[in-house]
């Protein structure tokens, strides 16, 4: 069975010859991973990742406009925003690298997944994530029409990395904090769940899966994310007050995980004999359900090689069945 085939049967909730693996390692270990493996590649490579998360292509957002209106010292407020029109999504050239990274993934069978904004944490990025918050509640009608003209834009861009190879588009957009969301359920429904059905829609009318990635605790919409249709979540985060019996109990037979190897207390403090106790209690739990284990997050440069490495030697192990 190629990595392909496993990851695309885990998340329908078919049978697959091993719990299929995959993890955020790059973004803060890329030169210490480099140093003792050559690249992080030939890591990926060596643990026989079923997996690649591309990121890449255009921008949404017309930021050279933007920052001119902050130079001016006029607050970027969503009302001004809507005066700029997206930027274009189909300038082929600006997908050179997702259709580059996305032929090589393929060349080891693997199946691929492209990063899209979502809608609140898209725009916390341009308007810092306490203005948003406010303006959820001052600009209510204009926070609407940017959602709407992201999730159109995401379309577009959808196609051009489905175009390129893609398997799978993955929306992320972090609407959890430790205990709940960071807005009301109410808020959610009426502005981001018709944008993002949008996009799903969209996405599974050629052929694909979407998955979403949402840190924190997102209880309050998870029957939205399944009336959305969303195929995957990451990651289902256990410290945020989202347990593993929720998910086994009433949300195993609607969507997939990726996830499972915690980022935020598991991996990378130095415990050695916990980190282990604490896979093998994952793998207990959801290995042959629809799972595919994987970090929370990006793991963080406080860990160690010695530490990934082992972690990585075990879940290799428990995924094979060895042990």
């Amino acid at each position: 069975m190629t990595s392909f085939e496993r990851v695309a049967r885990t998340i329908r909730g078919e049978t697959t010859d091993r719990t299929p693996v995959y993890g955020w390692v790059s973004a803060n270990l890329d030169r210490e991973i480099s140093e003792k493996y050559g690249s992080v590649a030939a890591f990926e490579d060596h643990y026989e990742f079923d997996m690649a998360h591309i990121f890449g292509g255009p921008s949404s957002f017309d930021n050279e406009a933007y920052q001119k209106i902050r130079e001016s010292g006029e607050e970027l407020t969503p009302d001004i925003a809507l005066s700029y029109p997206l930027l274009s999504p189909d300038h082929e050239d600006a997908y050179e690298d997702i259709r580059r990274a996305i032929a090589q993934h393929k060349e080891r069978d693997r199946f691929c997944y492209v990063q899209t904004p979502g809608f609140f944490e898209h725009f916390n990025g341009l308007f810092g994530i306490e203005n948003q918050l406010c303006y959820l509640l001052l600009y209510e009608d204009e926070i609407d029409e940017l959602y709407r003209r992201q999730a159109e834009w995401t379309c577009a861009f959808a196609d051009h990395c489905i175009d390129c190879g893609a398997d799978m588009i993955h929306i992320s957009d972090d609407w959890g904090a430790q205990k709940g969301l960071m807005f009301s359920p109410d808020f959610w429904y009426r502005h981001i769940f018709p944008n993002l059905k949008k996009v799903v829609d969209h996405v599974h009318r050629r052929g694909k899966f979407v998955s979403l990635h949402s840190d924190g605790c997102i209880v309050p919409v998870v029957d939205g994310v399944v009336e959305a249709g969303l195929d995957l979540l990451h990651p289902w985060q256990e410290t945020a007050g989202m347990s593993y019996d929720l998910y086994l109990d009433r949300y195993a037979d609607r969507f997939a995980l990726l996830g499972g190897i915690c980022i935020q207390s598991t991996l990378g403090f130095g415990d050695y004999a916990r980190l282990e106790r604490e896979i093998r209690r994952v793998f207990s739990l959801l290995r042959g359900k629809r799972w595919i284990c994987c970090t929370t997050h990006f793991v963080q440069n406080h860990c160690t090689m010695d530490e990934l490495d082992f972690a990585f030697d075990l879940i290799y192990r428990l995924a094979r069945g060895e042990e």
